[in-house]
């Protein structure tokens, strides 16, 4: 894993390689799933982590609740974020917010996998 730090006064920027490794996500109700770490507290990140899920079509993360707020942004694809008792179409460029204690998921419904960018406060885990 490829990582440098650049330090400007008091401003620490730090690069991801691109060849960071994915997980798969085994949480329970998790399918064709996998994940990768891109920013957490062990990078230096004081209040965010930033992780890139790949949802293969088909697939879906855990439909699940906890009891932070989320952002997502995705970078590709199309799917579907199930709330509960509604759902909304989601593609590239869409940006979604989930609230505190909002049970949620993510499903791909394309025929390319769904990725995207899912931002937690660092303290937390999820979908591990």
């Amino acid at each position: 894993m490829l990582q440098r730090a650049v330090r400007q006064e008091e401003t620490v920027v730090r690069v991801v390689s691109s060849a960071l490794a994915y997980s798969v996500v085994e949480v329970e109700g998790a399918l064709a799933c996998r994940m990768r770490e891109l920013l957490t507290a062990r990078d230096g990140a004081p209040t965010f982590a930033m992780r890139q899920f790949e949802v293969s079509p088909g697939g879906h993360t855990p439909y699940h609740s906890h009891p932070w707020e989320h952002e997502v942004f995705v970078l590709s694809g199309t799917g579907l974020v199930r709330l509960e008792g509604d759902e909304a179409a989601i593609s590239a460029g869409d940006a979604v917010l989930i609230a505190p204690g909002e049970t949620h998921s993510f499903q791909c419904v394309g025929e390319e996998a769904l990725i995207f960018l899912c931002l937690i406060p660092v303290a937390e885990a999820c979908c591990r």
